[in-house]
């Protein structure tokens, strides 16, 4: 696997550092495969309205740990 493929630029500006308030306005993407414009912008309080019959929700409970690594990259 190529991980500089994940390299990218992210500006300090766009790291949020704490969770927005209130919470339903939290940014939520939705993508709709196959459709003409795939990937539409709404906010988590959206989420009532979108949801349809058969739809499957998947809750990410992770939490993320104050922890640094550091490592040293061997080139073949």
């Amino acid at each position: 696997m190529r991980v500089d493929l994940f390299d990218f630029d992210l500006p300090e500006e766009n790291i949020a550092l704490r969770p927005v308030t209130p919470r339903e306005a939290a940014k939520l993407l939705v993508v709709r495969p196959g459709a003409q414009s795939p990937y539409d912008d709404f906010t988590v309080g959206d989420l009532p309205s979108l949801l349809r019959a058969g739809d499957a929700l998947v809750f990410n409970d992770t939490r993320v740990i104050p922890a640094q690594l550091e490592g040293i990259r061997h080139r073949e």
